[in-house]
């Protein structure tokens, strides 16, 4: 695939000066293309759209087009309230005006802008750039806490709803002969396995909580980990959240629980030495300050109440999502080494046992 070629099926000024690979993600292939003409450099990411994560890559365009301008309604409103320029990318139309292209083999490209001067990190830089990440997915929120929910479809239907994950750990068990195997001849996995029976019975808080009608549905992101959240190379401000495909309706809880999940553990995901896997107070003091302060615009006192548990069970929910994947043979995530989906998860259980020591704190910070 020529990527200069393919670019120019979009309608961008100048003349092309690069397409070069960018990023780390997992999901989309991406690149980034620079223009230029005599006065300006224009930069856009481009990407070819999961079609195995994402069967219907037109929702999700769908999705980013209600998105985006609902969004850049409202920051035009705010900017004279606001204490920075807010961004949010857009998408670039091909030359047809449309909002994607496919090619010869049938995938779906698509062109955004890129945020400018301004870098997503891969791990927490400090207390400050916490405070910052928290700050970015409030206001985020709060962006979006008034969209109309018909307009958004869900790309993603049963994503973060942790009693879907619970069925199929149990189904895998129950209809997968190696996975017995394999739970029954390990010490550490039937450990792993008596760690989530201890938890079944809390796995349906949040859906309990948003059935009798106590929490409410908005629009939540999907995936707040810090390597989404742009700060400003300059002002060191947070500017924008990006990669918007899983944008649907559901809890905004879990997008707060897997924020201080993954921004407040330091060791990360792979860390082989559990005794390094703790939640920092500290980290998540700070982004709690950034949060908190932008959540007031829209969130209620029991709301408030339900955060600690959104932590606690979004950390729960991808060392179970780990789990399972050994069990099935590690068919979902990818694995260089056959327990490395064990190890994931002895990690994300690990983090869920230093969340719970700190129940008192975090709910005393959380409801003040």
């Amino acid at each position: 695939m020529d990527l200069s070629q393919l670019i120019q099926n979009f309608d961008i000024g100048g003349r092309l000066v690069t397409v070069m690979p960018t990023g780390n993600g997992n999901v989309n292939d991406t690149y980034l293309a620079i223009f230029r003409n005599t006065f300006e450099e224009y930069q856009v990411i481009m990407q070819r759209i999961n079609s195995k994560v994402f069967p219907d890559p037109s929702l999700i365009m769908k999705n980013l087009r209600e998105v985006t301008a609902h969004v850049h309604a409202k920051l035009d409103k705010d900017s004279g309230r606001a204490d920075r320029v807010w961004q949010m990318p857009q998408i670039v139309k091909t030359r047809d005006g449309n909002d994607f292209f496919i090619d010869d083999e049938g995938a779906v490209w698509r062109v955004i802008t890129k945020i400018p001067s301004a870098t997503a990190f891969d791990e927490t830089q400090s207390l400050e750039h916490a405070r910052e990440c928290g700050t970015v997915l409030g206001y985020f929120h709060w962006l979006l806490s008034d969209i109309e929910e018909n307009k958004i479809a869900d790309p993603l239907p049963g994503f973060h709803i942790t009693p879907l994950y619970l069925s199929r750990y149990d189904e895998v068990i129950e209809n997968v002969p190696e996975a017995k195997e394999r739970l029954f001849s390990s010490m550490e996995a039937r450990r792993m396995s008596a760690f989530v029976e201890k938890r079944r019975e809390f796995s349906t808080v949040l859906q309990k909580a948003l059935l009798c009608g106590e929490l409410e549905k908005r629009m939540m992101h999907g995936d707040p980990k810090v390597n989404n959240i742009m700060i400003d190379d300059f002002t060191g401000k947070g500017s924008a959240m990006i990669d918007l495909d899983t944008i649907s309706p559901g809890l905004v809880h879990y997008d707060f629980g897997d924020a201080i999940r993954s921004i407040c553990n330091p060791a990360g995901e792979e860390e082989p030495d559990l005794r390094k896997v703790v939640l920092d107070f500290e980290l998540c003091e700070a982004f709690c300050s950034g949060y908190l302060e932008q959540a007031e615009m829209f969130m209620s006192d029991i709301d408030k109440v339900y955060l600690f548990d959104s932590v606690r069970l979004i950390t729960f929910e991808l060392g179970l999502r780990f789990f399972r994947d050994y069990l099935a043979g590690n068919v979902y995530f990818k694995t260089t080494y056959s327990d490395q989906n064990l190890h994931r998860a002895r990690v994300q259980f690990k983090l869920c046992e230093s969340i719970e020591v700190r129940e008192n704190m975090m709910r005393k910070l959380f409801c003040g």
